[in-house]
């Protein structure tokens, strides 16, 4: 009998033991998780240095994770494996993510920088009461061009690309909305088209281009157009930025009959641990000096409008990337769109890609 009771306030003292420990680790994490911050983002988009000097002013660990495509991040936040307190869509993502609930509401009176992003840059279709995301690069698709090969003033607009001259001479990004695109606006239709009589007459005029194009491809665009080894590339502006920057011979035109204009945006998924910390970055990055230095090493366009005077003149002044609002006006900002007419441009370009080889 006695062994039995010992035997019995063993188990007691172990399971009373486990439970202490299992409490003790629980609080750890929580107290750990309190102290992080877990952000999701592009590659390369975002001055290193301010990660630091948040980590140093806040206290908060910083956890970087990349993503490679807006779908690629959807799949990873609704998959819920990682509970990120802070990511950086683009304008179409952030309407599918919200309509698939996975965007928290936020706050903007928590933020007091938030009056430091430029008014024009508010309110936009994917987000009309900025009530689920909040600006932090912006820019344009556009053409870059090789002053060795091209003179000023010969490629102004888009349908300069399909002269016969261009022949093997043009390098186009690998990606099916940014080259359908262009296509539907020199025939005047909308970059965001259902149309499937519009999206096969833009996919015919691209097959004539076919002869005029080197490649189709992504990030080599840069190291080709950087060594001169191309006429004329479409691209993105920031792209265009880092490539200009180590090669004088290249140029970057928005043509003014239209083009897409996009967003990357901070949000914070409902999933977020940490939207204390979410919050408080997002006002760090609002920081007009910030701002600036994060625009400067990225190279993208910084919608905050405070943070222009912390920019060199060169930059500032530059409109091949702070276009101005006659251009602006014209841009099309990319809509979410029904998976079938998603899978209809991407299966359209898939041919392109096919017949241009």
């Amino acid at each position: 009998m006695k062994k039995l009771i010992w035997g019995a306030a063993i188990i007691l003292a172990l399971c009373l033991g486990l439970s202490l420990a299992a409490n003790k680790l629980d609080s750890s994490a929580a107290t750990s998780s309190k102290k992080t911050l877990i952000i999701y983002n592009w590659g390369d988009y975002i001055d290193p240095s301010l990660i630091t000097k948040f980590e140093k002013q806040t206290g908060y660990k910083v956890i970087y994770e990349t993503f490679d495509s807006n779908e690629a991040m959807y799949t990873k936040v609704k998959q819920g494996g990682t509970s990120y307190d802070l990511a950086i869509p683009s304008d179409y993502m952030i309407t599918k993510m919200r309509k698939a609930h996975l965007l928290d509401k936020i706050n903007t009176d928590k933020l007091s920088n938030f009056k430091n992003i430029n008014k024009q840059f508010l309110h936009q279709s994917f987000d009309k009461k900025n009530q689920y995301s909040v600006p932090y690069f912006w820019g344009t698709l556009g053409i870059i061009y090789n002053d060795k090969y091209v003179k000023p003033g010969e490629i102004q607009h888009w349908n300069d690309l399909w002269n016969s001259k261009w022949k093997n001479s043009i390098l186009l990004v690998d990606s099916a909305r940014d080259i359908m695109g262009p296509s539907l606006v020199s025939l005047g239709y909308s970059m965001n088209t259902t149309n499937s009589v519009e999206l096969k007459l833009a996919k015919t005029k691209l097959d004539s281009l076919g002869t005029n194009v080197k490649a189709i491809i992504s990030d080599e665009i840069k190291m080709y157009m950087i060594q001169n080894e191309a006429a004329l590339a479409v691209t993105w502006s920031g792209e265009a930025s880092e490539m200009l920057a180590n090669n004088s011979h290249l140029h970057y035109v928005v043509p003014e009959e239209g083009s897409n204009l996009w967003f990357d945006n901070m949000v914070i998924p409902k999933t977020a641990k940490n939207k204390k910390a979410a919050y408080a970055f997002i006002n760090f990055m609002l920081d007009a000096k910030n701002a600036a230095q994060n625009a400067e090493y990225v190279g993208y366009a910084t919608p905050n409008e405070a943070a222009m005077k912390y920019l060199p003149k060169s930059i500032r002044d530059d409109k091949q990337f702070y276009p101005d609002k006659n251009t602006i006006k014209h841009l099309q900002v990319y809509k979410d769109l029904p998976p079938k007419k998603v899978q209809e441009y991407n299966d359209l370009f898939l041919e392109f890609k096919m017949y241009s080889r």
